[in-house]
């Protein structure tokens, strides 16, 4: 009797297009990344084919199944243990070699495996030529070859999954032969091996990780199949004459791994020896000759500062227009709004609460947020998709090594731009448990998408247009570049500060590749950077905007001795945030903003005009007319400009580390860290320029 539905597992080394074909089949936006574990936990949709459903399980893209990294587990596990009708493992046709590697792993733990060859397209651009045919004759499991982006034999591809998880339908994989003494050893230890998992699992590969002395199968075989190995007595006699063998024979638990490992990699060669055709021996010179310009070490930061400024500068002179006629759209629904509440004979407090309160937070964070992010995002994906962002990564590797951090934490960083909540999820790249940690903490000192509309309207309105002959938007980016160079340069104190206290340790090692250029799919990115980021971001800020929006109208209505509760946190502040070179209702608005970023400078204008709720003004101008009518000068817009970069992290983000770390107190310490910097910071530089008379 056949199932229900089928269980396809689609693995692959990262940057091979895996992605792309789970979005193609499924028709889910699961998010296409450039770089090692985008996807950690695995992404499930479901796809048809001949009137049978088949449920398609993303997991982690990976180079190996030997368990040494979080990503490796996660896939080896799933594979093992989840039980998958068949295995698709995607292969990039532009390097099939290195790919094989994996291939042949995965054929080690089960023979119900469909390989796909993807990226046809760029291997035939780049004069490459794969013969399916030998490559499958050599593998012994069906092989197709696919070009995701375009569509391109992905109907093959599932009629060839179809066929491979039918019951009845037989593969011969090709058996990897070790090394005589490493063989011997195994079939000392399989045939106990085959009667503790009671076939549930590919013995000969299990006794060979047992042999190895592999503890992480060990430990998932007890948590996940209920089979305790190690408590088996006659299983651990002869484990123990198997590694005895061994070390008679001058083959310990280093040397069989190294023999392990080279053993497949000569056999990936082999393979891609008979089955892959070059015929343009220069096929990566175009590639060679930019990154010797991008990851060079005298170009390679300029250009990224210059590639980085440039989206920047984009944003700025962008947004501006349209987040005026959004404003002037959604200010005109709050006066249609109004005339309802006064045609219904509604209370004043009713309408207070929830129009000038709820919706115009909403309007204002909808009308500030949305244009920078349209233009933001798409232009950022651009460079994620044309395969730059681990240019980044490369370029700050070792900044990151001197700061005793890790590399990837690079690309944590850059999530961060979009959402700090983001960047924290993406710390699961990073395998080590202590640099994990570290970029977790450190990841809001990345101003997110919330914080950079402040910071354009401060710098455009306190900086851009004072430097004679220099367009104001041109000012304005230089400032929030330079903003954002801080922020690297405190996420490196701070990292190298931590690595020194309290998670003190050296960098780790790591392999990152840097994955050909490619055409960027301008529709695919618009989708996906609307979709995915934009309004996945938006909505969640309108969330959190809303009820904040009612619960800032009623501090800044219910009063107490003829003065709101917003006026009274503010007075209690006032001494203090004097120091930071702030005033009370701006330390206010930070404390009230930490529900979103996004409303803090709404809330410092409606503290200031004092009407009880947001005001709608017309343009930047009036903004500066009225910060400059309560005491702002060129200092307190630096003060909160740097207090905006490193403050506690938002709600969401904080959750988010919660959720992540397991932990209140590396939650307590993420909300410590960049806010007793940004305090430190501020009382420095404000009490500095006092003293020399300039501010």
């Amino acid at each position: 009797m056949m199932a229900d539905h089928f269980v396809v597992a689609l693995a692959g080394n990262p940057n091979v297009g895996k992605s792309t074909i789970f979005n193609s089949l499924t028709g889910l936006n699961q998010h296409t990344g450039n770089w090692p574990g985008k996807t950690v936990a695995n992404a499930r949709g479901k796809y048809r084919h001949k009137d049978k459903s088949f449920i398609l399980v993303d997991i982690p893209g990976t180079y190996s199944l030997m368990a040494s990294s979080v990503e490796e587990t996660v896939a080896r596990d799933f594979i093992c243990f989840g039980e998958p009708d068949v295995t698709v493992v995607v292969a990039d046709a532009t390097c099939l070699e290195r790919n094989l590697n994996l291939v042949l792993q995965t054929l080690e733990i089960t023979g119900n495996v469909v390989v796909c060859v993807n990226l046809l397209d760029e291997a035939e651009r780049k004069e490459i030529k794969i013969d399916l045919k030998v490559l499958q004759a050599r593998l012994g499991v069906p092989v197709v070859g696919v070009s995701a982006r375009s569509g391109r034999g992905l109907n093959q591809l599932m009629e060839t999954v179809y066929r491979a998880a039918l019951p009845g339908n037989v593969s011969r994989p090709l058996a990897v032969d070790y090394e005589g003494v490493i063989e011997e050893a195994v079939r000392m230890v399989e045939p106990e091996v085959r009667r503790t998992v009671q076939n549930k699992i590919n013995s000969r590969w299990a006794a060979l990780k047992l042999v190895e002395g592999d503890h992480s199968i060990i430990k998932s075989l007890r948590d996940i199949m209920g089979f305790d190995l190690i408590n088996d007595a006659i299983l651990a006699n002869r484990l123990a004459t198997a590694r005895k063998f061994l070390q008679e024979n001058n083959c310990d638990s280093d040397v069989m791994r190294d023999s392990i490992v080279s053993t497949i990699v000569s056999l990936a060669e082999e393979i891609a020896r008979e089955a892959v055709i070059s015929e343009n021996q220069k096929f990566n010179s175009r590639d060679r000759k930019i990154d010797s310009i991008l990851t060079s070490r005298r170009y390679g930061l300029p250009a990224m500062i210059t590639l980085l400024g440039l989206v920047f500068w984009l944003t700025v002179t962008g947004a501006n227009y349209p987040s005026e006629v959004i404003a002037g759209f959604l200010f005109w629904i709050e006066e249609r709004l109004t005339e309802f509440f006064q045609w219904a004979g509604s209370p004043p407090w009713l309408h207070g609460l929830l129009v000038e309160g709820m919706y115009r937070t909403l309007a204002w964070v909808v009308s500030v947020m949305l244009p920078p992010m349209a233009i933001f995002f798409p232009l950022f994906t651009i460079l994620e998709d044309l395969g730059y962002l681990p240019r980044v990564a490369f370029n700050m590797d070792n900044f990151f090594k001197k700061a005793h951090a890790h590399g990837k934490q690079a690309l944590t960083m850059c999530m961060g731009f979009g959402c700090n909540a983001a960047g924290i999820i993406g710390c699961r790249i990073i395998d080590s448990p202590r640099e994990r940690l570290i970029a977790t903490i450190t990841n809001n000192f990345v101003p997110c998408n919330g914080r950079f509309p402040a910071l354009i309207a401060i710098s455009t309105i306190f900086v851009g247009g004072t430097v004679p002959g220099i367009p104001n938007s041109v000012v304005s980016t230089c400032v929030l570049m330079s903003v954002i160079i801080l922020g690297v340069f405190m996420t490196l104190l701070i990292s190298r500060i931590l690595s020194a206290t309290i998670l003190k340790g050296l960098p780790s090692s790591f392999i990152l590749e840097l994955p050909p250029y490619r055409k960027p799919q301008i529709g695919r990115i618009l989708v996906r950077s609307v979709f995915d980021r934009t309004l996945f971001v938006l909505g969640r800020a309108a969330c959190i905007a809303a009820p904040a929006g009612m619960a800032i109208w009623v501090m800044a209505n219910i009063t107490i001795g003829g003065v709101s509760l917003l006026g009274h946190g503010a007075g209690f502040l006032q001494p203090f945030a004097l120091l930071l070179g702030l005033d009370g209702y701006i330390l206010m608005a930070f404390i009230l903003g930490f529900p979103a970023n996004e409303i803090v400078i709404p809330i410092i204008i409606m503290s200031y005009v004092s009407t009880g709720s947001l005001v709608e003004l017309d343009s930047l101008e009036a903004l500066r007319q009225l910060l400059i009518s309560h005491g702002w000068t060129w200092l307190t817009a630096v003060c909160v400009m740097l207090f905006s970069l490193m403050h506690f992290p938002c709600g969401t983000t904080l959750w988010t580390i919660k959720k992540e770390t397991q932990s209140w107190k590396w939650t307590l310490i993420s909300f410590l860290v960049p806010t007793l910097t940004g305090i430190t910071v501020c009382f420095i530089v404000a009490q500095t320029v006092r003293m020399l008379g300039l501010g």
